[in-house]
Order: structure tokens, then sequence, then C-alpha cells
């Protein structure tokens, strides 16, 4: 309790050199945060009795009324570097961009642009444009439209062309996405009825046609990519649905979530459709995300009939669920690596993660650690351990990548300890614990990551 009367009251705190100095290069109310955050720690410090008396003298209070200050002033969205071996890692911002991405928003973010002017016509254009004709000509749709996420797309689907009335579903597809949104709340917020048919594991067309009434404005299937229902199960095809539509005059929904443009058959040890696969199957309207595996920004997409399309386009609920400029930006050239696919597995950084060898990673992770070896202290040790990696987002969760992974050991820290600082460094490390083991893997870790990496390591070693 005695060093309860130790702490500096705010006034003569301010009156420090040391704090003077920051008040001449920041605003007061924010000086004024630190140091009263500083003060509240001395406090609970004080309360515990962990202190030592020269944590209340002028010096140490100062340098620590700077620290917070500093820490006031970082932004609190930062970069990461990604050692856990998760591709499309929903906490850590999902799937990376590709350079294409950075040279359209540098273009397009610090200047006037097109966003909604028809250079042609001289007049008032839509924002829409500048990736439908893309996405058809990747897709073979007939018209497109894209808005902030998925979970928006789907919902400006049901509204515009099924509110008031019933969507068709199987119960085996009444997913849950992250965050705990739901397919049968979505519905409801579109004012569209659910009509659940079959059971969980198992739905026959019969289901859908006895379902139909004078009430049925469309059929809906939700391909389930963030969960897998195994064995006795039978479920509806895109193929069978679409001739149960046409035979009862009822369009179908295809929500696909994750959106895949390139046929992974033969790279990946699992199998994942292709939008172009549901197309083809002729599905009206098929939602899916901009950011899982097509690897571009966050956004919902929505391809189909242009019938179905152009009433969309022309719904009230669209302005709400619009994206900006930058990431349409990012979205159309993101997509136009997609011409070639070559280009798209080389460049898209997803795909490029995802499709990358074990062979590679053992060479990656073998370059990884000899680097990191030079670059730190003796105290930090490392060696390699087979591993899986995955792919994250909710996307293919039955897929597990064979890699190389690089066991991380510092002398006198637990795996616990290495985690939870390197988590909290300037530039934070995320990796992984598994068998009392801290893991890193090569497959996440970006080219540019080196240097920090290398320097976060050396300062917990420190």
């Amino acid at each position: 309790m005695q060093q309860l009367k130790m702490i500096p009251k705010v006034d003569r705190v301010l009156e420090w050199e040391g704090v003077r100095k920051l008040l001449a290069e920041h605003p007061r109310e924010l000086l004024l945060k630190a140091v009263r955050s500083v003060l509240e720690k001395l406090r609970a410090g004080a309360l515990a009795g962990g202190l030592d008396d020269a944590a209340f003298k002028e010096q140490a209070v100062s340098a620590c009324v700077e620290r917070e200050l500093g820490q006031l002033l970082m932004p609190s969205l930062k970069r990461v570097i990604n050692g856990s071996g998760i591709v499309i890692h929903t906490n850590l911002g999902r799937s990376i961009l590709p350079e294409a991405a950075r040279l359209a928003l540098n273009t397009i973010a610090f200047s006037y642009s097109n966003l909604e002017f028809d250079l042609e016509a001289g007049e008032r254009g839509s924002r829409y444009s500048h990736v439908e004709a893309l996405l058809c000509e990747l897709t073979g749709a007939e018209a497109a439209i894209v808005v902030n996420n998925n979970a928006a797309a789907v919902l400006l689907s049901l509204t515009a062309l099924a509110a008031g009335r019933e969507a068709v579903v199987s119960r085996g597809e009444l997913v849950e996405i992250g965050g705990s949104f739901r397919i049968p709340e979505v519905m409801r917020l579109s004012g569209v009825t659910l009509r659940e048919v079959g059971t969980t594991n198992r739905t026959h067309p019969k289901d859908y046609s006895a379902a139909v009434t004078d009430q049925t404005a469309l059929f809906l299937k939700v391909h389930c990519s963030n969960f897998a229902v195994l064995g006795f199960t039978r479920e509806v095809s895109a193929e069978e649905m679409v001739a149960l539509g046409a035979a009862a005059g009822v369009p179908v929904l295809a929500d696909m979530g994750s959106g895949n443009l390139v046929d992974l058959t033969g790279r990946l040890p699992c199998s994942e459709p292709t939008v172009q696969d549901f197309v083809r199957a002729g599905v009206d309207v098929i939602t899916f995300s901009g950011d899982k595996l097509l690897g571009g920004p966050q956004a919902g997409i929505i391809v189909g009939k242009k019938k179905f399309i152009e009433a969309m386009k022309k719904h009230q609920l669209l302005r709400a669920l619009r994206m900006d400029k930058l990431t349409l930006a990012s979205l159309e050239a993101t997509l136009g690596l997609y011409r070639d696919e070559r280009v798209a597995l080389s460049e898209v950084p997803t795909l490029r993660m995802l499709t990358a060898t074990l062979p590679e990673l053992t060479a990656r992770a073998r370059k990884l650690a000899g680097q990191l070896r030079r670059r730190t202290p003796e105290a930090v040790s490392f060696r390699l351990t087979e591993g899986f990696s995955q792919a994250g987002g909710g996307t293919l969760p039955l897929l597990n990548l064979p890699t190389m992974l690089v066991e991380v050991a510092v002398s006198g820290l637990s795996p616990n300890d290495i985690e939870s600082r390197l988590r909290g460094m300037e530039i934070p490390v995320i990796g992984r614990i598994s068998k009392n083991a801290f893991l890193l893997d090569p497959r996440t870790i970006q080219d540019g990551d080196l240097t920090d990496l290398s320097a976060a390591l050396s300062a917990l070693a420190a």
C-alpha cells in the first residue's frame, strides 16, 4: 500500500521534461490518455505488489508514457506473418491479393477514375460494368453483378427473386458460415419462406418435386464448402436440379460459397466444382465469394441468366450492398489473371500456395531454416518435421496438404511462450503448436517475410 502513495498526479507528470517534449509533438488529449493508462497500470502493479520502487520515478514513468503513446498511435489493423499453414485464414484477412491488384490499387486509389462514367458516351455509367464482361467471359454466364460479400449476394438474389414466396432447399444444405451466420436466417431477412426437404444425409429429386406449390419461387442449392457429410449420403446434383426446375417452371439458385474458376483436378487430392461447371449445368443464378478460392478481395459475385441479373440490378437493396472502387479495381485485376489458367496458378497467391508440392515445400523449408540459422542467435534452433497444411476460410474441409514444417525452439522458452511472444511483436508472427512444439509452415510464409521473421526471432532470443 505504501507504493500507492508514490504514484504521481497527472498534472505533475505533464510537467516533467520528457513528457513536455511529447506534448509539443502530439495532441494533449492523446497524451493525457497515455499518462492515465500508465498510472492505472502503476496502481494495479502496486496493489499486486510486483513492482520495484524505481518504476514510480520520473525517468521510468516518462519512458512508459512514451511507449504507451506509441502504442496508441499504431494502427489497429496491421500486417502479420502467417506461418500457420492455413492458406485462406479468415482471422488473418483470408486471401493475399496478387501483385496485379497492388498496381491497380495504386492507380485507382490515388486518382480520379471512371467508376460511374461512360467515357465513350460521355454520360453516367454503371460501376458494375467494369467486371461484368470479364466475369461473363470467364464463366460463360449471360450476365453478372458484384456486391460486398457472398452473404450479401445470397441476400440480394433471394430478395429480388423470391421475396414473399417460398424457396425449397435440402436440410443437408442449411449451412452455418463463420460468425454464426446461417442460411435460414439470411432467407428470413430476405422475406423468403424456407421450405426444407429431405434429411440431413439424403435428399432425392422427388423431394423437390413434391414440395412445389403455387408459392414456390425457386430451388436453392447450397454447396457445402465448409463441411462434409460422409457415408450413407445422397444429394441432388446441379444438373438434376435444373431439370427439376425446368419441369416445374422454377428457377434454380446455387450458392457455391468459396467459388472456383480453375479445375484443380490432379493438383489437389480432392475435387471441387468450378463456377463454369454450374453455368454449363444450366443453373439460373450462381453466387460465390471473391476472397476464397478465387484469391481476390472480399466480394460477392453473382453470375447467371440475364433476366434474373437485370432484376437484381434494379432492386433497391443493391445500393446498400454495392462495392467500392478499391474492391472493384483489385477484383478486376485478379479476374484478369484467369484469362490464362497458367498465369492464374502462378500469379494468384492463394492458388500458388494451395498447389505447392511437397518437394517444393521441403526445399523452401530447408532454405528458410538455413537463412534463419545464419540470422538469429545460437539460443534459437530449427529442425524440419513433416506435417499438413489446410485451405481454411470455409473451403475444402477434408483437404490435408502434405508440407514440411520448421520447428522453432528457443532456450529457456516453452512453445506457448514462443507463440505468445511472437504474437506480441511489432510485426506479429503467427505459427501453430502441435505435439509440444512451435511450428512454422513455409507454405504461407511469403518471400518478403524473411527479414522481419528473423528480427522477431532474434528479439525473442534476446
